[in-house]
């Protein structure tokens, strides 16, 4: 009950909503500790408060790279952020709440897009931004497979340029395949590229991030450095959702 009075006080006395990133992680923290729907009730105010402070941070990071990548531009935050309510029905965990926030801005479906896109996640036990597609469906898994065998000398100047490695260095190698897909040669240069089953990267953040003023300009600067990569990647989702 404490949490909950101190922050309906917090609550009341808020002039505006602001993006105050400690707030959101301490909540994620208790919320962790008491992964409950009696806790959560109690502490539906705090809950309001942080949601109202990450999706106003959504919003600003969206004008942020809404400069360099002008898809974004009438990307909409309801469409982009996650519920904090998980979907317990086939799983073994049933503790009702995601313990992260977690925002997807990509054009055409925010959240739901096939689109690769750029996310961030807020969390205690770590924080990071992503970009590029995550779990492509199978035929469009296939579609970039092939973009990178066709075209692999344009997607390694993009990763090995200055901008994109001074922050990437490896693609998200969860799910990978322990051999080269059928169809393509097992002595290509780049095999292993071929055996992502996510065109992703991401890049961890560190309180010197998180704690800056300018944090929002940060990861826009972070995210624009991996705005040639999504373009790589959209030029084949788009063909193949034609």
């Amino acid at each position: 009950m404490t949490f909950c009075l101190n922050f309906a006080l917090y609550l009341s006395n808020a002039k505006k909503i602001t993006m105050n990133i400690d707030n959101i992680l301490q909540f994620l923290r208790e919320l962790k500790k008491n992964n409950n729907r009696e806790w959560f009730a109690e502490n539906k105010g705090w809950f309001e408060q942080v949601r109202m402070e990450f999706e106003e941070l959504s919003k600003n990071l969206i004008l942020e790279i809404a400069k360099f990548d002008e898809e974004i531009k009438h990307v909409e935050v309801k469409d982009c952020v996650f519920r904090i309510y998980r979907d317990i029905r086939f799983s073994h965990d049933k503790t009702p709440y995601k313990t992260h926030f977690g925002v997807f801005i990509a054009n055409a479906g925010g959240r739901k897009s096939q689109r690769a896109g750029y996310y961030l996640h807020l969390d205690p036990t770590g924080c990071f931004v992503s970009m590029g597609v995550w779990c492509p469906e199978p035929n469009l898994l296939k579609a970039l497979r092939q973009s990178v065998y066709d075209n692999i000398d344009e997607l390694n100047e993009i990763r090995h340029s200055t901008e994109f490695s001074q922050y990437f260095n490896s693609f998200f190698e969860e799910d990978k395949l322990k051999s080269v897909p059928r169809g393509f040669p097992k002595d290509f240069q780049d095999a292993e590229l071929l055996k992502l089953k996510h065109y992703l990267v991401d890049f961890k953040l560190d309180d010197s991030i998180l704690k800056a003023d300018n944090f929002i300009p940060r990861i826009g600067g972070i995210m624009k450095c991996a705005y040639p990569f999504n373009q790589f990647l959209n030029y084949t989702v788009d063909e193949t959702n034609l």
